[in-house]
C-alpha cells in the first residue's frame, strides 16, 4: 500500500497526474459516496481520479446525525430490504472496515402507553436485532432489553417520571463522518487514485454525444486543465441536478434536498448513561452521545435555498428545544446551546411531497455514453452505493474488471489499532501523553496515530492542548494541513476536528493559534493568516444571526453574508 498523505506536494502531484493521461473512472464529489466509489475503483485495478470543489465531506457528509444504523423507523415503512441491507454494513464498519472509527451506542426509546406499545415496538426491535444477527456481521452489538419505569430512570435520569411506563433499549452505531470520508479519501490514495480537493468541475468534455472527461479549475492556485476519462461518475449529492446541467441533461431522477439541523449541549445538560430515540409527529429526534457533548436531531423540511451553507432558523431550533424538552425533567433553553450545524439530505423525487416521506433507496443510472450518476441512499449504506456506480461504469468499458472487493478492505488506520489499543497505557508511558490523549488519538486515526505521535516527537509544543479546545492536541492542527488534505482554517475547526460546534465560542477563540500552526506546512504569510481567521469570524457571526431569523428565507440571507474564503 502507497502513502495515503495528502499535504500540499500530494495535490500538487494528483493534479498534474490527473492532466497526464486518461483516466479508467473520474469520480466528481468526495462526499462518502465519491470517496468511497473512487476506492471501489481504485481497488478494482481501475486508474481513478477524484476531484472535490471544495473540501472532503464538505456538504451533506459532514453535517449528518453521525450515526451508521440500519434505520429502525424503515421497518415501520416495511423497506425490509433497506434495513437489511444497512445492517449488514453497519456490522461490516464495526467488526471489519473501520473499527477505529465506528463505535457501539447505546439508544433508549421511552413508552408511552401500556400494553400494546411494548408489544408493538418490542416486536420491531426484536426483528431489527434479528435481521442484524441473520446478516452474518450483527454479533458485535449488545441485543435490545425491556425495561421498567424504574429502571429506565436509572438509566436516563433526564427523563420526566410521567414521559415514560416503561423502556426498550438497543444498540446501533455512530460515527466522526467528515473524519470517516477524510480516511475513506486517503485509503483510495493509497491504492493509487488521485485525488484533489479544491478542483472545481466547470464542465464536461464532449466527442459526439459521448461523454469523455471534465473541464476542471484549480480553486488554490487559479487555472483550468482538461481531465480525460473513459467513465465519470457523477457523485454530487444535493448537486446532482446542477452537475447534470453541464451537459444539458436533467437525467432520469431529480434529486430533492431536505434540511435536517442538529443542536450540540454539553454532557452534563442532560443526566443520562444513554442515547434517547423520540418519536415525533414527522418522524424521529435522536440524542446522541457524542463525547463531552450531546448531539440533537434532526428536522426535516424541503430546501431550495442555497445548498453549499443551508441555514438553521430560529424555528428550527425551537422545534427541537421543544420536542426533546417534552420528556426532560430539566427542560434546555437557548444558552445551553454550544452549537448549531445544518445538512441537507439528498433525497430521490418521488410522489410525496413531504420529505420525510421520500424514499433512502439510491439510484444509478447512465444518462448518456461515457456519464454514470449516482444519488440517494443513506451514509451508513455509501459502499453499496459505490459498488453499483462502479458495477455501471464497468459496462461501459471495453475490458473486463475484477468484481467489487470493499468488502474485504479496511480504512487506513484500522490494520493493528485493535493491537495498539490494547497497548494504550504503554503508548502513554513511553510518548509522556496521558493515556486518555492516546485514546483519543487512536479514535480518531486509528494506528496512524503513530503518524501525529512522531509530529510530537518531533516539536514537543504540539502534545499541548489547543487554547479553549482542549480536547484537541496542536499536533492535530499541524497533521490535518500536513497529512489530510486541510486548505483553509474552516477545514480544521469544522470538519478534521468538531471545535465549531463543541464549543460556545464555535471556535474563534481557537482560530488564530490553530491558523498559525497550519501557516508553515501551506505556506501562508501573515496576511494569509489574518484573512483566515477574520473569514472564519465572519462565517461565525453570519451562522448566529441566522439562527436569530425566524425562518428559512431569512436565515438563508443572513448567512449568505459570509462569502468563501478567497484563494491564496
Amino acid at each position: 500500500m502507497r502513502t495515503a498523505t495528502l499535504g500540499p506536494a500530494e495535490r500538487a502531484t494528483a493534479l498534474a497526474q490527473l492532466a497526464e493521461r486518461e483516466l479508467d473512472v473520474l469520480v466528481i464529489g468526495a462526499g462518502v459516496v465519491g470517496a468511497g466509489t473512487a476506492l471501489d475503483a481504485a481497488t478494482r485495478g481501475l486508474t481513478t481520479g477524484l476531484v472535490e470543489a471544495r473540501d472532503w465531506a464538505a456538504g451533506t457528509s459532514s453535517r449528518s446525525s453521525k450515526l451508521i444504523h440500519g434505520g429502525l423507523r424503515y421497518l415501520e415503512m416495511l423497506d425490509f430490504a433497506l434495513v437489511r441491507e444497512a445492517l449488514k454494513e453497519r456490522g461490516l464498519l464495526l467488526g471489519r472496515l473501520a473499527p477505529h472509527l465506528v463505535k457501539p451506542v447505546p439508544f433508549l426509546y421511552p413508552l408511552q402507553h401500556k400494553g400494546w406499545e411494548r408489544l408493538y415496538a418490542g416486536s420491531g426491535v426484536a426483528l431489527y436485532d434479528a435481521m442484524s444477527v441473520s446478516s452474518g456481521h450483527g454479533r458485535g452489538l449488545p441485543m435490545h432489553r425491556h425495561l421498567s419505569r424504574g429502571h429506565a430512570l436509572r438509566v436516563a435520569p433526564c427523563l420526566r417520571k410521567d414521559a415514560l411506563v416503561g423502556a426498550l433499549q438497543y444498540y446501533d452505531a455512530q460515527m466522526d463522518d467528515a473524519r470517516y470520508v477524510t480516511t475513506l479519501v486517503r485509503t483510495a490514495a493509497s491504492y493509487g487514485a488521485k485525488v484533489a480537493n479544491r478542483a472545481r468541475v466547470v464542465g464536461f468534455l464532449r466527442e459526439g454525444e459521448r461523454v469523455v472527461g471534465a473541464r476542471v479549475c484549480d480553486v488554490v492556485q487559479g487555472g483550468e486543465f482538461d481531465v480525460r476519462a473513459r467513465q465519470v461518475v457523477n457523485a454530487t449529492g444535493v448537486w446532482t441536478d446542477d452537475t447534470q446541467a453541464m451537459i444539458g441533461e436533467r437525467g432520469q431522477f431529480h434529486v430533492r434536498a431536505s434540511k435536517g439541523i442538529h443542536l450540540v449541549v454539553p454532557k452534563d445538560r442532560i443526566h443520562s448513561t444513554t442515547g434517547l430515540i423520540l418519536r415525533t409527529e414527522k418522524s424521529v429526534l435522536f440524542v446522541i452521545p457524542w463525547g463531552r457533548h450531546w448531539i440533537i436531531g434532526t428536522t426535516d423540511t424541503d430546501w431550495d435555498l442555497d445548498k453549499a451553507h443551508p441555514a438553521a432558523s430560529s424555528a428550527d431550533i425551537d422545534y427541537l428545544l421543544e420536542h426533546v424538552n417534552s420528556v426532560l425533567a430539566t427542560p434546555l433553553t437557548r444558552d445551553d446551546v454550544e452549537g448549531v450545524y445544518a445538512g441537507l439530505r439528498p433525497l430521490l423525487a418521488g410522489e410525496s411531497d413531504a420529505t420525510s416521506k421520500l424514499s433512502r433507496e439510491h439510484t444509478v443510472a447512465h444518462p448518456v455514453p461515457g456519464l454514470v450518476v449516482v444519488a440517494g441512499g443513506k451514509y451508513t449504506t455509501y459502499r453499496v452505493m459505490a459498488k453499483d456506480a462502479v458495477d455501471e461504469a464497468v459496462h461501459g468499458l471495453d475490458q473486463r474488471v475484477a468484481d467489487c472487493v470493499t468488502e474485504d478492505v479496511p480504512l487506513v488506520g484500522a490494520e493493528g489499532y485493535h493491537a495498539r489499543w490494547n497497548a494504550r497505557a504503554v503508548i502513554a508511558r513511553r510518548t509522556g501523553l496521558h493515556v486518555a490523549r492516546v485514546e483519543h488519538l487512536l479514535n480518531r486515526y486509528g494506528s496512524l496515530a503513530e503518524e501525529v505521535i512522531e509530529l510530537i516527537a518531533a516539536d514537543p509544543r504540539l502534545g499541548e492542548p489547543l487554547p479553549a479546545a482542549e480536547d484537541y492536541l496542536r499536533a492535530e492542527a499541524v497533521y490535518a494541513a500536513s497529512h489530510e488534505g486541510a486548505r483553509h482554517l474552516d477545514d480544521v475547526l469544522t470538519r478534521r476536528t468538531r471545535i465549531s460546534i463543541e464549543t460556545f465560542d464555535r471556535g474563534t477563540r481557537s482560530a488564530r493559534e490553530v491558523a498559525e500552526l497550519m501557516a508553515p506546512v501551506l505556506g501562508w504569510d501573515a496576511g494569509q493568516v489574518e484573512r483566515e481567521v477574520e473569514h472564519y469570524a465572519k462565517r461565525v457571526e453570519a451562522e448566529r444571526e441566522s439562527q436569530r431569523q425566524p425562518d428559512d428565507l431569512t436565515a438563508d440571507a443572513a448567512r449568505l453574508g459570509a462569502p468563501e474564503i478567497q484563494p491564496l
